[in-house]
This record gives structure tokens, sequence and C-alpha cells, in this order.
């Protein structure tokens, strides 16, 4: 994986602003603001992670594989919402397989739910995607979540992106047992023909 230094954000110039949001790499400083938000459970309860400890969000949150894709959104110098940018390999059979190398991302976001309702989550969003296809040229972005995870993938639709996927009761949650999943994605190209 990428360490902060070589990672593909780090080639963009930050930040980046938007009418009312300002996006840019998550430092360690970050750990203590996210952790406030993200060990909530409305929003721990649909993370990949969630640790009980700050100590052990923190050792995770500063880890340089995890600072290498992750983003932070402020509005008016608060953070509201983190973002997740994973460049990744797309799938290839091996004779073409390097020009399927570093082609597409895949995103996923968490949310300070006292800022929720303002519509920040779906410009940040937004301006994720066209810093993927624009300043990063990717060809294709990616995000998925549980199916009961409404707001997330209300979120993915209201961004342009197309379902691909719905597996049953396919994705393992921690407190919840085996529950559906969705994958959404979205072409470059489709992307285009809609600006």
């Amino acid at each position: 994986m990428f360490e902060p230094a070589q990672s593909p954000l780090s080639a963009l110039r930050w930040p980046v602003r938007t009418e009312r949001l300002e996006i840019r790499p998550a430092t360690a400083d970050d750990a203590e603001a996210t952790w406030r938000y993200r060990r909530l459970e409305a929003v721990s309860r649909w993370l990949t992670r969630a640790p009980t400890t700050f100590e052990a969000y923190r050792a995770h949150f500063t880890d340089l594989e995890s600072l290498a894709k992750t983003l932070v959104v402020e509005r008016d110098g608060a953070i509201v919402d983190d973002l997740m940018v994973a460049v990744e390999d797309a799938w290839a059979q091996v004779e073409v397989a390097e020009r399927a190398r570093g082609v597409q991302a895949e995103l996923g976001w968490a949310l300070h739910p006292d800022h929720a309702g303002h519509g920040y989550a779906t410009e940040a969003v937004r301006e994720l995607i066209r810093l993927c296809f624009e300043d990063l040229g990717l060809r294709r972005v990616t995000a998925n979540c549980f199916a009961a995870n409404e707001r997330s993938w209300r979120l993915m639709e209201r961004v342009g992106m197309r379902r691909e996927l719905h597996t049953v009761r396919e994705s393992l949650h921690r407190s919840e047992g085996w529950l559906d999943g969705l994958g959404y994605a979205l072409l470059a190209d489709e992307w285009r023909g809609r600006r």
C-alpha cells in the first residue's frame, strides 16, 4: 500500500475548496476530532472498524497506510466529515494486468451527525468524485455499504453512482449478523456525460 508521501493523493494540490467546504489530507492531529463522531453508535454502527477506546482508534487512524487514503472535510474550521479514497488495481487478465494498475478507487465516508441534513456529505462526495476523475485520472470509482444503511446508499445515488450489486446476507455485521450488501460504481465517461 501507499505511505502518505507515495499516495496518489499526495500529488494533488491541497486544500480543495467547494462552495462551502474545504477538503484536505488527514493528519495525525485529526484523530481526536474524527473520534468524536466516529465513536457515536449512529456512525460506528455502519463502519468497518469500531474501536472502543481512543487509543485503539488513534493507532489505526495514524497508521501510515490509513492516513495515505484519508481526507477530512472542514466547514468553518471544524471537521464535519472524513472521506476515504483507496486507489486500487482493476481486475484484469495477466496479459493486460499492467494496464489495470491504479485505475480505480473505492470511496468511503463518515459524517458527523451534528452536521447532517445540510448537504455537506453530498457536496464533499461530489468533489471527491471530481478529484478522482479529473485530477487523479481514474476510470472508475466504487462504494459499498450494508443494504440497511439507507443514508449511505441514498448518498451514492444522489451523486450519480449506479447500483451494480445487491448481495443476499453476504456481509457480516458485528452485532446484527449476516446482512445484505450493496455495491455502487461510476465510470469516468458516465460522470463526464452527466456534467
